[in-house]
């Protein structure tokens, strides 16, 4: 692999104009595709295989044209100041919008709220159901409009109004004013690194090229294989992060193959060969993890994981080959400013021996003197922020975890304020009376089974089809949908149905959004633990190809689940506990997202091979080359740790910048992801592995011989390369990556 990479980087290099003017192209080209493709659909949450999903597919068969799949609004009235609803200016005032929202384009029906009962029993809240033909995202503009100029008219007319559902509602930012933020972090991080306006500028620019491609693609792609923006969200965060990273690797290899007293050609292949095959390698962990989640059975989540994979991708295609390319143009740019003007070599810290001593090699030093202790404190450590994990509740979250400045969640608050907490989340019985003698008869015995069971407040009439096969009933919680009571409740329901069927004759099935969301958490909670297993054991194998140990592999899996652990505790702790959760902007505590566990699971298993990878195969190349143990260790990390630093930091400040995102989804994956990487990054691999190695000695990197005839070599570190092309015999004195000030013994 490296001999390849190191030709395609010098091919690269060369040809410096066709390949940028390829990459030019291709952006061109996906651009104008996007512009002229389509709108994507809406992301639907259909998961084939749970009894919620069932139940709707049975609506859609039994109830054609019911709209079960179109948008709603919900509009909440709320009279003011002690006045009812049912006073007759206030009254006047709701028919008038009722009977002007249902004469707007593709409504199907509006449910007047004193028809329908829609009123609270203190008469100080109504709301009114407008139903549509067409999902959310196939509504018209001027639909919207149209029940938008209604709803200002009630307001207008002195009634507070709300609009929950999914027809008028807000589409929050990725990531708004604090991505901008975590990119200006990313910046400031590589111009200290590199001291070098052009080496900080290179990995930002060529990383936003590659998310630039990615996600004209998704829109291209969107109509053809139902992609949306919505999919493409974590394609962009995991685009960016990896591009700067990927970029970040190879530009801090060609600083050092020029230090070498390599010419600009040959530094930039050498460089391509050796971090590139690395690159190469952590891209392919992070795809296959990405890829993994489509075991997992959601359609949405194998979108998400799909697009993230394919971003990624492009940012390792676009390491190999434009960087060289864009390192082509401006050979010296991206070298130490003292370096470009010919300066005097500065003079810098070595050890008794000779050897050069920076920050790295000092924290590394210290780590083998104490190896024990710093390995017990990393351990315990995120031993003890891993506890809360324990205590995991899955969910959805819904319009009650939105801010409160949305009219979704201020409409969600009336309705629980003045129809009771569950109304907000109503279960909806989708009744199959082919098989009983009398229709009505089974549907009623099952609404009044359901209704005496303890927790729900009320149940609506059976609602027949047109044929009398099918009926649907709505059961009312007394509990909100987060609850865990509502939770046990439809259990209970399903529990007794065995019993209710049979002497009905009729068989039911039980859905809405509640009952779906607790399916949709069971499924992510029994995919959790076989995703977790194949994870750690690729990583086991992957590591065993690259590093030729038993131990390290061992290491490093164990490693990467303390960090999973620990982060997914202390989401809990902010999300779920409430802990510090107004300092990110969290106005309500709930369950944790579903999907949250598998994302950090896959997500932090890519980024975590990318740091043992960059990391340990520099430690084990002084070890194959005759350093001690120890010693291998320190010389490792003077030579990689700074860059696994500003790497890591770089991703934090990027993931970090989707926490000020406005929707609770987002903020919570960033969230998780910045501190899975803080963890995992200066937790895990720059203590604990470090400590690990130096107890272990020469037993860390022993391998049956049996066992390393089978595996096939992979030459991660360019042992080739650097055989067939070796340094120049006078190399120059100057470090490239060396930041310390002038010292001398």
């Amino acid at each position: 692999m490296a001999t390849l990479l190191f030709h395609v980087g010098r091919i690269a290099f060369r040809r410096r104009w066709l390949v940028t003017l390829l990459w030019v192209a291709v952006l061109g080209a996906v651009g104008f595709a996007a512009v002229k493709a389509p709108a994507a659909p809406d992301d639907g949450f259909a998961m084939p295989g749970i009894e919620s999903q069932k139940a709707f597919d049975l609506l859609d068969q039994r109830f054609p044209g019911s709209g079960a799949d179109g948008a709603s609004a919900r509009i909440v009235f709320i009279a003011p100041g002690g006045e009812k609803v049912t006073a007759a200016g206030n009254r006047a005032t709701i028919e008038h919008l009722v009977t002007e929202a249902a004469e707007g384009p593709q409504v199907t029906g509006v449910a007047d709220p004193f028809q329908a009962k829609a009123v609270s029993e203190d008469g100080s809240t109504a709301y009114a159901t407008v139903s549509f033909k067409a999902p959310a995202a196939d509504l018209t503009d001027a639909g919207k409009e149209h029940l938008e100029r209604a709803v200002e008219q009630a307001r207008d007319a002195g009634l507070t109004v709300e609009v929950g559902g999914d027809a008028l509602a807000t589409q929050p930012a990725a990531g708004g004013s604090a991505e901008v933020i975590g990119i200006a972090i990313a910046a400031v991080v590589l111009l200290v690194t590199f001291g070098s306006m052009a080496a900080a500028g290179l990995p930002l620019l060529t990383a936003i090229i590659g998310v630039a491609v990615s996600m004209t693609a998704i829109i291209a792609l969107g109509s053809t294989f139902g992609l949306s923006l919505t999919s493409g969200t974590l394609a962009s965060m995991l685009g960016l992060a990896c591009g700067i990273d990927y970029a970040l690797f190879v530009v801090s290899r060609y600083r050092e193959e020029r230090g070498k007293g390599r010419a600009p050609r040959e530094a930039a292949a050498m460089a391509v060969g050796t971090a590139g095959s690395a690159v190469v390698f952590a891209g392919l962990t992070v795809v296959i993890a990405l890829a993994g989640l489509s075991v997992v059975g959601i359609p949405m989540l194998t979108k998400m994981g799909l697009t993230a994979a394919g971003a990624v991708v492009v940012a390792v295609l676009i390491c190999l080959t434009l960087v060289p390319a864009l390192l082509g143009f401006w050979p010296d740019a991206v070298l130490a400013r003292r370096v470009r003007k010919g300066g005097r070599p500065r003079r810098t810290r070595t050890d008794g021996a000779g050897t050069v001593q920076n920050a790295g090699s000092r924290w590394a030093r210290m780590v083998v003197r104490h190896p024990l202790p710093v390995l017990l404190l990393g351990v315990v450590g995120l031993g003890a922020l891993a506890v809360p994990a324990a205590d995991l509740q899955l969910g959805m979250p819904g319009d009650e975890a939105k801010s409160t400045a949305t009219t979704e969640r201020r409409a969600y608050d009336a309705l629980a304020d003045g129809f009771g907490p569950g109304f907000n989340g109503p279960l909806t019985i989708v009744v199959d009376t082919k098989g009983a003698a009398d229709p009505k008869a089974a549907a009623t015995l099952i609404s009044d089974r359901i209704a005496a069971t303890d927790g729900i407040v009320s149940v609506s009439p059976a609602r027949f089809n047109e044929s009398g096969d099918a009926a649907i009933l709505s059961a009312t919680p007394s509990t909100s949908p987060t609850d865990a009571r509502t939770i046990d409740l439809v259990k209970t329901i399903r529990a007794e149905r065995p019993g209710t069927e049979r002497e009905s004759g009729a068989t039911y099935e039980v859905t809405g959004s509640t009952a779906m969301n607790i399916d949709v958490a069971k499924r992510f909670q029994d995919a959790l633990v076989p995703y977790l297993v194949v994870v750690v054991g690729l990583a086991i194998v992957l590591l065993l190809l690259v590093f030729r140990s038993l131990l390290v592999p061992l290491k490093a899996a164990l490693g990467y689940l303390l960090s999973v652990l620990a982060s997914l505790g202390v989401v809990v702790s902010v999300f779920q506990y409430g802990h510090g959760a107004e300092l990110l902007g969290v106005e309500q505590t709930g369950p944790i997202m579903s999907m949250m566990p598998i994302f950090l699971v896959g997500i932090v298993f890519g980024l975590a091979m990318d740091y043992e990878v960059f990391l340990v195969s520099r430690i084990r190349e002084a070890y194959v080359h005759g350093a001690r143990p120890r010693q291998a260790i320190v010389s490792g990390f003077r030579t990689s740790a700074r860059v696994v630093v500003a790497a890591a930091l770089i991703m934090m400040a990027v993931f970090a910048g989707f926490v000020g995102a406005d929707e609770s989804m987002i903020k919570m994956i960033g969230f998780g992801l910045a501190t899975a990487v803080l963890f995992d990054a200066f937790v895990v691999r720059m203590a604990i592995v470090p400590a690990v190695l130096a107890l272990l000695g020469d037993r860390a990197w022993r391998l049956p011989r049996w066992l390393d005839r089978l595996l096939p070599g992979v030459d991660i570190e360019g042992e080739a390369i650097t055989r067939k092309h070796p340094a120049p015999a006078a190399p120059s004195p100057v470090d490239q990556d060396d930041p310390e000030p002038v010292l001398s013994r």
